[in-house]
């Protein structure tokens, strides 16, 4: 079986992917939270949060120090 040049080999699982609906995700959602109950996936998702805050915070350097050396010079005003 030859496949046209626009055509595309997905492997299976990817397009079983494809077919995941609404109520699908609904249905595995409401499993999760009998399973975990809903302050463990509070506590999780208040985890996760802190985690994606600091990482984004890691990247833009916010959460940098600055040595005690800089913090002298950036408080007075120069000369």
């Amino acid at each position: 079986m030859a496949l046209e040049p626009t055509e595309r080999a997905l492997p299976e699982d990817r397009s079983m992917l494809r077919d995941i609906g609404p109520l699908e995700l609904v249905i595995i959602l409401g499993i999760i939270l009998l399973l975990f109950g809903v302050g463990r996936i509070s506590r999780v998702g208040g985890e996760l949060g802190k985690g994606i805050r600091s990482f984004r915070e890691g990247l833009s350097g916010k959460g940098d120090e600055t040595p005690e050396g800089d913090k002298d010079k950036e408080s007075k005003p120069p000369a």
